[in-house]
């Protein structure tokens, strides 16, 4: 009888490996605050050494925990990229539907994310975040219609944002209730709500509230 093969060992590349322990990494970051995860914890789910984790990230802790930050916040900067057809408000709640199912996913690494305080957060990790609410913001604008946004719009478009950062946080806290769904439909409710406050004192949100008339 022959005896069966042994699967051959595939060495990884260097992005394969790196990509490795990033995801790791995030997996770690995700349940439980930076400072709370070790290199040594990270080794362990990742299968590897500490030693080799210290290869890709020579940096230690820090280099790989905003490289985890980067890759997190490319994900969150995708949820708004919703494809600019049909009515707007269902545009934005799948966005929303994104954006919360990575928040329920990383409950505690996006608490500790937003609220800051964490010994490893530097001005790269802040300048990461606020990457993140920019993105989100321009991506508001595409939706909208205004290459060109003046400042009101733009101020209560990110007020918007900091509203949703700041729900999100709380809903969290209050064990993600109300249901998810309720979340972004309120959510989505606030911001034709403060457009509408907008549109009082500014003609190019009176517009944009217009348009969003005229598609009900």
């Amino acid at each position: 009888m022959t005896p069966a093969a042994t699967p051959a060992y595939r060495r990884l590349s260097v992005e394969e490996r790196r990509s490795q322990l990033l995801t790791a990494a995030l997996s770690l970051f995700a349940h439980r605050a930076p400072e709370d995860v070790s290199l040594d914890d990270v080794a362990e789910a990742a299968g590897v050494s500490r030693p080799l984790v210290y290869r890709y990230f020579p940096g230690g802790k820090q280099q790989l925990y905003e490289a985890a930050l980067r890759s997190a916040a490319e994900e969150l900067r995708q949820c708004f990229d919703e494809p600019r057809e049909g009515p707007l408000l269902p545009r934005l709640s799948h966005a929303l539907d994104r954006y919360l199912t990575f928040v329920d996913e990383h409950d505690t690494g996006f608490s500790a994310l937003l609220q800051g305080g964490s010994v490893v957060e530097t001005s790269r990790t802040t300048a990461i975040v606020d990457g993140v609410r920019r993105a989100a913001a321009e991506h508001i604008y595409s939706h909208l219609g205004v290459p060109a946004p003046g400042p009101r719009l733009r101020m209560t478009v990110r007020t918007w944002i900091t509203a949703v950062e700041a729900a999100s946080l709380i809903w969290l806290d209050e064990d993600k209730q109300p249901p998810v769904e309720e979340l972004r439909d309120w959510l989505v409710e606030q911001f034709v709500a403060v457009l509408t406050v907008t549109a009082g004192r500014d003609p190019q949100t009176a517009a944009v509230v217009g348009a969003l008339a005229g598609e009900g």
